[in-house]
């Protein structure tokens, strides 16, 4: 019996709603269990308060930004140009990150079923990769300086790292006042912490050219930025990458769900279990749940959507409950029956992924 036959239709839920703020949990094929509630996707921070807070700190980031480039040209100093650099990323993060906030914050529609809420994640990928390829040609020019020391102002760049300190630590405290919990704005906030850094390696590398007059510290601290750079651009092109390859979220292991699943009575099997992340902070999750001829279907979809709210945060699930034919209890790959028609199964005839049962199994 699919869920269809036990499940009122989503639409008909006074729970569900056509303006986003609720939606009924409606089991079977295709039905959603989505809570905008205090388990939900409650962000705390208002989208027009973080957009104000991004766009402080972006004003103060490209107004040094602009100062310091000139700066560095007249010091002769690549660790200043080098934080500039940085600091232009930090910009064009900010910027990336408050065009994907007000795009997803558009309503799905048409074509779109979840909306533009992956806008961010492109957003902090472009961000990613911009890094790195900004951290190739400082090393480049850090490594020809080091062999090639050109004269530098030590004074000027101890007084630029300096007011760059001041700068980024008020940018990332306004930074630190919006909405988190989104890829995009915290790349932004961990960018300008590594700026931060950075400036504070300038700093030393300045006084170290001023007082002793050993030039190459400059380009050192240069290379030190560089490190930076790497270290934040891949961690950004790595968790964006997992978010558009559909990978389980990070702190999410599909095995352990399934089998947490497949243990709850009367469960006897659960396959095609997909978990994937829609945008920051929003994994979702769906899969055929078979259960004992005698176990309520609707109560066991409760169970597990509430189960998996609870211990996973997982709001977005799409479960489809059936029960399970007593030729289904015996197999060992899911949809499998015995006899010459196989396609006459309605369960699952080509399962995707492990199937998981209570007791020990292979995954």
């Amino acid at each position: 019996m699919s869920a269809h036959d036990h499940a009122p239709h989503e639409h008909d839920d006074p729970a569900h709603d056509h303006d986003g703020n609720g939606h009924g949990g409606a089991g079977g094929h295709g039905g959603h269990g989505h809570d905008h509630g205090p388990g939900g996707h409650s962000h705390g921070v208002a989208a027009d308060a973080d957009r104000r807070w991004l766009a402080m700190a972006l004003g103060l980031i490209a107004a040094f930004m602009a100062i310091e480039v000139v700066i560095g040209v007249v010091a002769h100093s690549l660790a200043l140009i080098s934080d500039a650099a940085h600091m232009l990323t930090d910009a064009v993060s900010i910027v990336l990150a408050l065009i994907a906030m007000r795009l997803a914050a558009r309503p799905a529609r048409g074509g779109f079923t979840y909306g533009l809420k992956r806008a961010e994640i492109l957003s902090a990928q472009a961000n990613g990769l911009t890094l790195l390829l900004l951290a190739v040609w400082l090393a480049y020019e850090a490594v020809r300086r080091l062999l090639d020391p050109p004269p530098v102002e030590g004074g000027l760049v101890l007084v630029t790292a300096l007011a760059g300190i001041a700068v980024n630590v008020v940018a990332a405290w306004f930074i630190s006042k919006a909405n988190r919990t989104s890829l995009a704005v915290e790349g932004a906030y961990q960018h300008i912490l590594n700026d931060l850094f950075a400036f504070i390696g300038t700093a030393v590398a300045g006084l170290i050219v001023l007082t002793t007059g050993f030039r190459q510290a400059d380009s050192i601290a240069s290379l030190v930025v560089v490190v930076l750079m790497v270290k934040a651009g891949y961690g950004l092109v790595r968790e964006s990458g997992r978010i558009f390859l559909e990978a389980a979220p990070a702190h999410v292991d599909p095995d352990a769900v399934g089998d947490r699943l497949a243990g709850h009575p009367p469960v006897t099997e659960v396959h095609d279990l997909h978990i994937w992340t829609i945008t920051s902070g929003q994994a979702a999750l769906s899969a055929h749940v078979l259960v004992a001829p005698e176990g309520d279907c609707h109560a066991v979809r409760r169970d597990l959507e509430g189960l998996l709210a609870k211990e996973y945060g997982i709001t977005h699930t799409t479960l489809q409950v059936d029960h399970a034919q007593d030729s289904l209890l015996t197999v060992g790959r899911a949809g499998e029956i015995p006899g010459p028609d196989p396609s006459s199964d309605p369960h699952c005839a080509d399962a995707h992924g492990p199937v998981h049962r209570r007791g020990p199994h292979d995954h």
